[in-house]
């Protein structure tokens, strides 16, 4: 019986590493962008739709800077499919197909896309450390750039998310109120029934 050969494993260089990683960044920004169409139309919110479409602008300029830094290092942004973006970005289109239009949409839409955009920093990041070490500067300026936004984008989101859609997802302070009128008949009604009777007794002495 012939011996299994062993898999050599390789042990690439750091602009091997970076031209991986820009790649994979390339498929991401792909798939977002075919994606943030649909969630535009999704969302109720007028701030978030505005914000969905400066995500898709945003992501187009990534994908034109690491093509550009790609070219740079004589290769292209080839078929490499980035499966971490597809699952993040699947969650995305699933809350769409079970949530009714309206502010759980919005919430769990902007949930989704934070955590979409928290595995790009982290890829940016990444590919920007490689690409200093590599001294790529034309990469390493179009990483910064697009970390700077990410950071940036990603707190407008939390801020929204805080001031405008979670609030709506709360009790509203009218059904509350309605809620305690209902409530507040039936006490008077009692403390009126004990006062008479307290009242007759003391008529019988």
């Amino acid at each position: 019986m012939a011996a299994k050969r062993k898999s050599r494993k390789q042990s690439p260089d750091c602009n091997e590493l970076l031209v991986v990683e820009l790649q994979e960044i390339h498929n991401a920004e792909s798939q977002l962008a075919r994606a943030l169409p649909r969630l535009t139309k999704a969302v109720q919110s007028e701030e978030l739709q505005e914000m969905v479409e400066r995500r898709q602008q945003e992501g187009e300029r990534v994908i034109e800077e690491v093509t550009s830094a790609l070219e740079e290092l004589e290769e292209s942004p080839g078929r490499r499919k980035n499966s971490a973006a597809e699952g993040l970005i699947d969650a995305a289109r699933e809350h769409v197909q079970e949530l009714q239009a309206g502010p759980a949409l919005d919430a769990a839409l902007i949930g989704a896309i934070q955590k979409t955009e928290h595995y790009c920093i982290a890829a940016w990041g990444t590919a920007r450390s490689l690409a200093q070490a590599a001294e790529q500067r034309k990469a390493v300026k179009a990483m910064e750039r697009a970390l700077k936004e990410g950071k940036r984008y990603d707190e407008a989101l939390t801020q929204l998310a805080e001031s405008e859609i979670n609030p709506q997802l709360m009790p509203h302070e009218e059904d509350a109120e309605s809620d305690e009128d209902e409530r507040q008949p039936r006490r008077q009604s009692r403390g009126r029934g004990r006062r008479g009777s307290g009242s007759e007794r003391r008529v019988s002495t």
